[in-house]
């Protein structure tokens, strides 16, 4: 990443943090700057994630590690991350009408990691999102292995977690990244 580009990424990601208290109280921005500048990759990860619509931002610190935890906290699901199947394996199985790719194997290549049910609730405290989309989650083994997946929403007030057949896709449904540097 440039110079330019890595200034222009970490001045998105402050105005974001500074206009978003209520997402990390008690975290200071200097702290968060440090941990990024030291670490190349995760700037990487964190460029795929605002090129693609995520808006990432901090929703966490751990106090014994210092391990600081970005998520996509763009309203709606990415816009960038949409209209996506499950995995490769529920790719290559559809026959026609394939989507242009996978959640987890997008994923992958950003170096970020789908959110976990819990964790999915957990940032559905510090806002209301996805109320007119949905995001694939993380899905247990057992889950997975009977060709289904989970994903979530923010519908009536309240978060509802659904099950879908992995090779299923939709316009209104992407993913949700979370990152821990």
């Amino acid at each position: 990443m440039k110079k330019q580009e890595q200034e222009s990424l970490l001045n998105t990601l402050k105005a974001r943090f500074d206009q978003n208290p209520q997402r990390h109280p008690g975290i200071s921005w200097a702290d968060i700057q440090a941990r990024l500048e030291a670490n190349p990759n995760a700037l990487k990860s964190l460029q795929a994630m605002e090129a693609t619509g995520g808006e990432p931002d901090v929703i966490g610190l751990d106090p014994k590690t210092g391990a600081v935890t970005f998520c996509d906290c763009a309203k709606e699901s990415p816009t960038g991350r949409r209209s996506l199947c499950y995995d490769r394996a529920a790719l290559d199985a559809r026959k026609e009408n394939k989507p242009k790719g996978s959640a987890v194997e997008m994923a992958e290549e950003m170096g970020i990691a789908l959110l976990t049910e819990d964790q999915y609730r957990a940032l559905q405290t510090l806002g209301e999102f996805d109320a007119k989309t949905s995001s694939w989650l993380a899905t247990p083994p057992a889950l997975r292995s009977l060709d289904g997946a989970i994903f979530g929403d923010y519908r009536y007030g309240r978060v509802f977690i659904y099950h879908n057949g992995v090779q299923s896709y939709y316009a209104a449904r992407g993913f949700r990244g979370v990152l821990s540097i």
